[in-house]
């Protein structure tokens, strides 16, 4: 039996700006999957300084220059 060809239309595209909700939802998602406290807090002082940093530059996609910008604005302090 034949399948069906896919088109590139029919596949659901990954977002590639996120926006406060979706930080929120990743937020969460990562300190429920932590145990310990301590691992609690320390995951969640770092992320919430991502999201800052994040949502202060002018609507950047999340890829992997994001990421490299980032970790140079971190390495810059």
């Amino acid at each position: 039996m034949k399948q069906k060809p896919h088109r590139k239309a029919d596949r659901k595209k990954a977002k590639t700006v996120l926006r406060l909700p979706d930080l929120e939802f990743a937020n969460t998602a990562v300190l429920n999957s932590l145990t310990r406290p301590d691992a609690q807090r320390g995951y969640r002082h770092a992320i919430d300084e991502f999201v800052d940093w994040y949502c202060s530059e002018p609507r950047l996609a999340f890829n992997r220059i994001v990421v490299l910008r980032y970790r140079s604005c971190l390495e810059a302090r």
